[in-house]
């Protein structure tokens, strides 16, 4: 028999904590004889690469010194997998908020209606949102998520090769008026 996932969740907490990240979920699932523990993780800057490796060694240490303690807590044997929350995250702390800062989200208020907007600012009480050019004030208690829109051309961004283009032309300016 395995741990449920709010178990693990209780015994890693800590070590997730410690190591600087916030734990964003834990799931447990079957595998034959094995038992898989996903974890997401994540922090203010996101998550890197090293990140989720140093993540993985405390949780990984967590958990062993769960199953001596407990034998039988993970099953037979476990695989563990670590990572960040993805884009289709939905939104639904002040955290989630302040972390896509800057970002096009679709927010869904209670009672159904939508709203998109860039993510302008969040504190503790509300988020937001620039919408078509006008501030919008959202309580979280009128909100239920929002998730990140992908954007690959955002507005206002030079478009790829145009600004090496330009960094290009400053480097010749510089280099006339040294010679």
């Amino acid at each position: 028999m395995t741990a449920s996932a709010g178990r693990l969740t209780e015994l890693v907490t800590p070590a997730v904590t410690a190591a600087g990240y916030d734990l964003e979920a834990v799931t447990v699932t079957a595998a034959g004889r094995r038992s898989v523990v996903r974890v997401v993780v994540d922090k203010d800057g996101g998550v890197t690469l090293d990140d989720v490796a140093d993540a993985s060694r405390a949780l990984g240490d967590a958990l062993d010194a769960a199953d001596l303690a407990e034998p039988g807590l993970l099953g037979a044997s476990y695989v563990l997998e670590v990572s960040s929350p993805g884009v289709d995250r939905p939104l639904t702390t002040p955290r989630h908020w302040r972390r896509n800062a800057g970002r096009l989200v679709n927010a869904t208020l209670v009672g159904g209606a939508e709203a998109t907007g860039r993510v302008m600012s969040a504190d503790d009480d509300g988020v937001v949102l620039d919408v078509d050019g006008t501030e919008r004030v959202l309580a979280y208690a009128d909100l239920l998520r929002g998730v990140v829109q992908v954007e690959f051309n955002r507005k206002g961004d030079p478009v790829a090769g145009e600004a090496d283009a330009d960094a290009g032309a400053e480097r010749d300016e510089d280099e006339e008026e040294d010679a």
